[in-house]
């Protein structure tokens, strides 16, 4: 500890010494109100730095505020600097963007003397206020400099305000707040039931006992007190019986009633002296040792509690709901969102599937084929054969579905290697057998009674040099193709087999391949996406083909979308439904 820290601790002995005994005779020690709040003209702007710049452009209005905060009975004061480690981040408001070149130390050091002319020779103790943003990369060199800020005038002690997170970096910026040699206090944005927003939206469900243990542990390092702060009052009951439970160290509450809006400040103008009065007394009562109050709270709010607050001793009270003792509400377990076969759909039963690098990663046209075979149970009881399984998602969900066997197939090693992980990921390893195959000279052994295929069909743009022993793919449609192809030999006599075709090729041509083999195909879902960075580099060829065929895309203003259809692909005179149109839905 330097020697300007232990001069700090020493200098203001007295002021904080007494906020210390009171606390020991369990006397309720009050904070005062939202100094920013009270400011002139500051109900009527939206200054970030909440009120800061007074401190430079109006010393006497500041000043004023505190002294009415003294007046009103105040047993410490906060000093007009919350905003400061907002003033010196990075990307936050400069604070000496002002008329003239302001320095944030020389603000910290006025701040400090504002509050101190303002307790003149009261007994008050002056907090220096830093908000949150002083946990962070920037706020550990201010934190550091600050001893030097106090060299000359120290303040009695340390009030960190509206902090949300306990980050790890939390306890290590409490060890240097420490260090400076003065009293720290913590205040948190926390009710009963977790984080909590200035409107007192809920940020995340209840933590359990992990605010609680945070607690204790502050406590262990040399806190002086636990407070919430900037929340609404009626958020607030329950908060001090909670912490109770973890920590013997001085808890307080200072809520508040003003809130900035789109439409300017608004305030709890139901809630005058008295009421605020009766609600300090509640907290109180539940065991609060320290009270105040935050931005909308007037010093009128402050000196009607403080009358109501004199003689009282903390008690022990649990509000409603914070024990177990008290009815609560049973709330109903919520309705369970399940498809037509029962299945949960909230949340989704997503096969357990990783992508290694260098497998294509399941895209649209993928996840529409996946999403119908998991809706329509395809597979139970069959044997199927998976080609193009890239990381297995549609070979994984047909051995998921029931298949007897599931037999991938693909021309990348990786590939392979990744569906065979999947398979062992999702427990189906002992039905699914995977094999490295070229399609083009691939010759079916057996028959499948269901094949599925979502494959590669961008067209190759001819003017690009392209190295390889494969028909360069100007139509896109080489692999797909090699998929009809294949059928016939593939296919069992009753079975099915579920493509997708993207927009970008030729109905036309697929009829008439199809045909030629003897199938026939029916769209059972289809879907839209947008043009994804695999297409950017054929976008002319896309447009040849489309030119020169029935090929077609949509176009959104500069989005390019394409339409990916599921076919199911059954021999001709097998499609349910007699005289059904080529390609009509299916309903």
């Amino acid at each position: 500890m330097g020697s300007s820290a232990s001069q700090a601790e020493v200098g203001r002995q007295p002021a904080y010494e007494r906020v210390r005994e009171l606390l020991r005779a369990e006397r309720c020690v009050v904070l005062d109100g939202g100094v920013g709040t009270e400011l002139p003209g500051m109900r009527e702007s939206d200054d970030r730095l909440w009120g800061v710049r007074a401190v430079v452009d109006d010393p006497d209005a500041v000043r004023d505020v505190h002294r009415r905060y003294v007046q009103a009975g105040c047993d410490v004061i906060s000093t007009d600097t919350w905003g400061l480690p907002s003033a010196l981040m990075s990307n936050g408001p400069r604070l000496w963007e002002t008329s003239r070149e302001v320095h944030w130390m020389d603000v910290a050091r006025r701040g400090v003397t504002l509050a101190r002319e303002a307790v003149g020779d009261g007994a008050a103790a002056v907090a220096f206020s830093l908000n949150g943003d002083v946990d962070a990369n920037e706020g550990q060199e201010t934190i550091r400099l600050l001893s030097r800020v106090f060299a000359d005038e120290p303040p009695d002690m340390l009030l960190v305000e509206t902090l949300s997170l306990v980050r790890p970096s939390l306890y290590d910026t409490i060890e240097r707040l420490l260090d400076t040699g003065l009293p720290v206090w913590l205040s948190f944005r926390r009710c009963r039931h977790g984080l909590c927003g200035v409107y007192g939206e809920h940020w995340g469900g209840p933590e359990g006992d992990a605010f609680g243990r945070a607690a204790r542990r502050f406590e262990e390092m040399g806190i002086g007190a636990l407070l919430a702060n900037c929340i609404p009052p009626d958020h607030v009951d329950g908060m001090i019986s909670f912490l109770r439970d973890f920590t013997d160290m001085p808890l307080g509450v200072y809520p508040n009633l003003g809130y900035l809006t789109s439409a300017g400040w608004q305030f709890e103008e139901g809630i005058g002296g008295d009421e605020y009065a009766r609600m300090a007394l509640r907290w109180r009562e539940e065991g609060a040792d320290i009270i105040g109050g935050c931005c909308g709270v007037t010093p009128g709010h402050i000196a009607a509690a403080r009358e109501r607050l004199d003689g009282t001793r903390p008690g022990r009270r649990r509000a409603a709901g914070a024990t177990a003792d008290v009815a609560v509400p049973v709330t109903p377990e919520p309705s369970q969102w399940r498809d037509r076969r029962e299945r949960l759909l909230y949340p989704l039963e997503f096969p357990d599937l990783v992508c290694a690098p260098g497998v294509f990663a399941p895209g649209g046209a993928s996840f529409l084929a996946w999403r119908y075979l998991y809706a329509e149970g395809i597979g139970a009881h069959q044997r199927c054969l998976d080609v193009g399984a890239g990381t297995g998602i549609l070979g994984v969900q047909l051995a998921l579905n029931g298949a007897a066997h599931v037999h991938a197939i693909d021309v990348d090693e990786r590939a392979v290697a990744n569906t065979h992980e999947n398979a062992f990921r999702n427990g189906v390893s002992d039905r699914m057998s995977i094999a490295r195959v070229d399609l083009y000279p691939w010759v079916p052994e057996e028959r499948y009674e269901v094949i599925v295929a979502s494959l590669y069909q961008v067209p190759v743009d001819p003017f690009q040099r392209v190295s390889t022993h494969r028909p360069l793919d100007y139509w896109g449609r080489n692999a797909f193709d090699q998929v009809i192809a294949k059928l016939p030999q593939a296919l069992a006599p009753e079975g099915v087999a579920y493509v997708v075709q993207l927009s970008i090729l030729s109905q036309h041509r697929t009829e008439e391949l199809l045909s030629a083999a003897g199938f026939t195909a029916t769209v059972v879902d289809y879907d839209l996406f947008h043009f994804s960075s695999a297409f950017e580099p054929s976008v002319a060829q896309i447009e040849r083909v489309e030119e020169l065929s029935d090929a077609y895309h949509l176009r959104l203003s500069e989005h390019d979308v394409v339409v990916a259809y599921l076919l199911e692909v059954r021999r001709s005179g097998d499609q349910p439904g007699n005289g059904t149109a080529p390609w009509a839905k299916r309903r």
